[in-house]
């Protein structure tokens, strides 16, 4: 093995054996809050950008996840993201109420939620969850 893929293995061995450092939280600054679902579950972190050593570092605040429930598993992709922002923002109320914060994700139809003409049921309920 060359001297730059030892270098690279161990530094990638060092990143899968330390536990991230939990950011404190400054409610000041806007948050990131990545959300992400899939069949098995739901799953978001709630990350910040601070000033550490003089330097702007984006760190996270928190992770949550859950499985999904048996209904929940009919859902389709973009209808099971959309859920996860929801489930996302209950869970996180104390940190985001109040706060400017980004929600990133790698699904369009996230975007898309607010402004349908005629939801399903639960998908109006989303809506009215997120306003």
């Amino acid at each position: 093995m060359t001297v730059d893929r030892v270098k690279a293995f161990e530094s990638l061995r060092e990143a899968l054996t330390t536990a991230p450092l939990l950011l404190m939280p400054d409610f000041k600054l806007p948050f990131k809050l990545y959300i992400n679902a899939s069949g098995d579950g739901l799953g978001a972190a709630l990350h910040q950008v601070q000033i550490i050593n003089d330097k702007p570092v984006e760190g996270p605040i928190c992770f949550i996840s859950r499985q999904i429930k048996q209904t929940e598993a009919r859902y389709g992709a973009s209808q099971m993201e959309c859920l996860c922002l929801v489930w996302a923002l209950e869970k996180l109320n104390y940190f985001l109420e109040g706060c400017v914060f980004e929600v990133i994700t790698d699904c369009t139809a996230v975007k898309s939620l607010l402004n349908m003409k005629r939801p399903k049921r639960h998908m109006l309920r989303w809506q009215i969850a997120i306003q």
